[in-house]
């Protein structure tokens, strides 16, 4: 019996659900003319906008058939699990249907490989052509690249897609090797250069020429898989920082480990490592947007962020020699070092302080924290802190306040947290 819409609907968006790496597009793809959809300076992603909008889009793989026996994926072909695929033409009708009942504001698109890689990326670039040039959608198409697919058959899908994406799925090969080994890490970097290649291009000739096609507008995005394998945060970040550098991501998005399938080479857990993917987001904040090194946030002798505090924190707490810095004299790069102050109280902080000397009071009116900043910083040569804390007595003040530092409850809330974690 043929399976209906629905019935594949609902299988293939569950199966979906688990690659995290749709984001806010970034892209501008303007609605010229009577075309449909609008994907102009909006986020196209399940989340939430810097104004508060919450946004959507039809996140589905266009089959959960796979030549691949990977691990950790529940559409591993020795999974027993319901086999169903979407035509070209049902993705293209499922997407100008649910965006004209406002359902969806973009598509991410995703699949099991059959056949092989160029197979399936084909059919993935007709998708996203189809709508482009027959439906004129202008909506956010984000398009995962299939690892192994051809350079041609990319430079294809960057045509019409706002965003591309290569899952580089683990942090080291050997974990790849032995987790997912029909795949290795070349042939996912390949795509990778490739995507990186072509932006770079065609940035350089829409310098010469302003008609030049666009090419994935909004970049290229990767996820990795946190917990299923030994690597510490120290060396997931260093190769999210060799990613950022050397293929110019736009992000990497971190997922925790979720035991969907049984396998004897997975580990053994209860819930997945959320307070742990957390922590790695923060970080690889810090690093994309504060001027933060990889080698800076964790070293031989911390190899794992500090689940406690974030990790900006834990960066100031071990350097503590760096401060107390006077914010009225302190450079920029210093200041947005220091906890509780972000990248928009930093640079008002700047501009304010080129008109009068600053106060705490003043402080407080930018959105400084001042119950973090005040152990890290000076104002006009004076400080909050009557008395010298230590490491530890600031984490402590920190985490659960000054009543708990006095009245001894530090002991069995940690309790309470590490039993939490």
């Amino acid at each position: 019996m043929q399976n209906t819409i629905i019935e594949k609907l609902s299988i293939l968006a569950d199966s979906a659900k688990y690659d995290v790496s749709c984001s806010s597009s970034g892209g501008k793809r303007k609605n010229e003319g009577k075309g449909l959809g609008n994907a102009e300076g909006m986020g196209i992603c399940h989340s939430y906008t810097e104004d508060g909008r919450c946004v959507s889009l039809l996140k589905i793989l266009l089959t959960n058939f796979c030549i691949f026996d990977c691990a950790y994926c529940v559409s591993r072909k020795s999974n027993d699990v319901k086999r169903v695929g979407f035509t070209v033409q049902e993705v293209v009708d499922l997407t100008i249907n649910f965006y004209r009942r406002n359902y969806i504001e973009g598509l991410f698109l995703s699949s099991g490989i059959f056949k092989d890689s160029d197979y399936t990326m084909e059919r993935l670039v007709r998708i996203a052509k189809k709508l482009r040039l027959e439906h004129n959608f202008n909506g956010y198409i984000h398009l995962k690249t299939i690892p192994g697919a051809s350079e041609e058959l990319i430079k294809e899908a960057g045509k019409y897609a706002d965003r591309l994406s290569v899952n580089i799925e683990l942090p080291s090969e050997l974990s790849l090797q032995t987790l997912a080994p029909e795949k290795n890490y070349q042939e996912i970097l390949t795509p990778m250069g490739n995507i990186k290649d072509q932006l770079v291009l065609v940035k350089e000739e829409k310098k010469l020429f302003k008609s030049t096609p666009s090419f994935a507008p909004a970049g290229q995005s990767t996820q990795l898989i946190v917990g299923a394998t030994p690597e510490s945060d120290r060396q997931i970040l260093a190769l999210s920082s060799g990613l950022y550098k050397n293929f110019e991501l736009k992000r990497v998005y971190y997922s925790g480990y979720v035991p969907v399938v049984t396998d004897s080479r997975l580990p053994i857990i209860s819930t997945p490592p959320i307070i742990r993917e957390n922590r790695l987001y923060q970080a690889d904040w810090l690093m994309r947007l504060y001027g933060f090194d990889a080698k800076e946030l964790l070293d031989e002798q911390n190899p794992n962020l500090d689940l406690q505090i974030d990790p900006k924190l834990a960066w100031a707490l071990r350097n503590r020699h760096v401060f107390p810095l006077e914010i009225n004299t302190a450079d920029y790069e210093m200041i947005v070092r220091v906890p509780g102050i972000g990248l928009k109280s930093a640079k008002k902080i700047v501009a304010a302080r080129r008109f009068a000397y600053l106060s705490w009071e003043n402080l407080k009116q930018i959105g400084v924290v001042i119950k973090r900043a005040k152990y890290f910083i000076t104002c006009g040569g004076r400080s909050l802190e009557t008395r010298e804390w230590d490491e530890e007595a600031i984490r402590r003040r920190i985490l659960f306040g000054e009543k708990g530092d006095r009245n001894g409850l530090w002991g069995s809330q940690l309790d309470l947290f590490q039993q939490a974690s």
